[in-house]
């Protein structure tokens, strides 16, 4: 639909306020109502968030030169990564706009070492397991790769038919930590010696959990290795605006060594421009996430990260006892921050609409048809209230039959 353009300027006070009403129907997520899409720290370091971004808003990460400032931080940013990643020394990485931008570049990175290291020619192809996010799908759209998704065990990546699915053509195998529909690790030891034994390239999607689970494990939770302490892991991604706290968009890319990241980078010099180089997909490096990024990564600190990750647990362990207690079966072992679980006789999707109309928006999965949080420290405070508008929920599913369409994300 075609808008014109004001004839005349319209004044910031009027329209700030408008704009505050057209976000009226939006959830309140500041109350704890979503479970998707914010993940919400508290306001401290909402406001950290919002200074930071605004002190390095109009500088631009695609000039080292005009803003050492920002290359400095993001240094910082992504030597934080590699130390909490048991990274090698040799390792490197760089902050991009988000999970997709990561995965991407990682793929790019390992098709062009499959073309140029290797030596491999014809149709390529990446294996990965069902439940691995569609951004690997997105990715490998753009650069025509085949994807071989593989079926699933006991919720997990199987190793052995990743393993049969990957032949002298497989440019990357995957593995989540955690996958986000059902919030679970995948085998990343297992993949790991399969990367090894094959010659493979294995990536580590840890968009999610990345910067979560090294701080669940501090505060002594089974977290079992799913990064560089590995051999076989070639890349990481891992999200800043998730679990990181950090404002969006930003997340991290990880390479077991400077010469694997180097086949991400694009470095261009035919045109009268001169020579452009850069590492990411985007031109253009928004200053202030990066700055934002390192502002709260470093406000936080390992002791202010533990005592966050340690709410978010918190919240699903007391989410998880709830909604096992009203007859709901969780899917799998969940150690992180999201809770995935179905009922055996509910219509599970029906209870999230009810939920819906309650101001709760969290999402769902569909294998099977189950409920989906993904939990953030305000969420401590909530998970009584979540449990009640759920008994109310499942009440009026159990008296009234509901047909509901799984919502969409996009």
């Amino acid at each position: 639909m075609r808008h014109p353009l004001p004839e005349h300027g319209q004044d910031w006070k009027g329209l700030r306020a408008r704009m505050g009403e057209m976000g009226a129907g939006d959830v309140r997520w500041r109350d704890g109502k979503a479970a998707v899409y914010v993940f919400n720290a508290g306001e401290e370091i909402e406001q950290v968030q919002r200074e930071a971004y605004t002190l390095y808003m109009a500088e631009n990460g695609l000039g080292p030169l005009a803003f050492p400032s920002l290359k400095r931080m993001e240094e910082m940013v992504v030597g934080y990564g590699l130390s909490l990643f048991h990274a090698p020394e040799g390792a490197a990485g760089n902050t991009t706009t988000g999970g997709t931008d990561s995965i991407t570049m990682a793929l790019k990175a390992a098709r062009d070492y499959a073309r140029k290291d290797r030596g491999v020619t014809g149709p390529l192809n990446i294996v990965l397991p069902r439940s691995a996010h569609p951004a690997f799908d997105k990715a490998a759209a753009v650069m025509e790769i085949e994807v071989r998704r593989t079926s699933l065990k006991d919720y997990l990546a199987d190793a052995e038919a990743m393993g049969a699915a990957a032949d002298g053509s497989t440019v990357m195998i995957v593995g989540s930590a955690p996958c986000f529909p059902y919030g679970l690790i995948d085998p990343i030891g297992a993949l790991s010696d399969l990367a090894v034994k094959r010659g493979l390239w294995l990536h580590v999607d840890a968009c999610v959990g990345g910067y979560i689970a090294p701080f669940v494990r501090m505060n002594g939770g089974d977290v079992p290795d799913f990064d560089f302490a590995l051999p076989g892991v070639s890349s990481m991604s891992a999200d800043l605006h998730k679990y990181g706290y950090c404002a969006k968009g930003a997340s991290t890319v990880f390479f077991r060594t400077e010469a694997l990241r180097e086949r991400m980078v694009f470095d261009f010099a035919d045109w009268p421009g001169g020579r452009m180089i850069t590492p990411t997909l985007a031109g253009t490096r928004p200053g202030g996430a990066i700055a934002a990024a390192y502002a709260v990564m470093t406000v936080l600190g390992v002791e202010g990260y533990r005592a966050k990750q340690g709410e978010v647990t918190g919240a699903r362990a007391k989410i998880q006892a709830g909604v096992t207690e009203r007859g709901f079966q969780v899917i799998g072992d969940p150690q992180l921050g999201i809770l995935a679980y179905t009922h055996p006789t509910l219509d599970c999707l029906a209870i999230w609409a009810r939920l819906r109309e309650r101001g709760w928006f969290t999402s769902v999965t569909t294998e099977p048809k189950g409920l989906h949080l993904m939990l953030s420290p305000v969420h401590a405070r909530v998970a009584d209230t979540y449990l009640a508008d759920l008994d109310a929920a499942m009440a009026e599913v159990s008296g009234a039959a509901m047909e509901v369409t799984a919502p969409r994300y996009s």
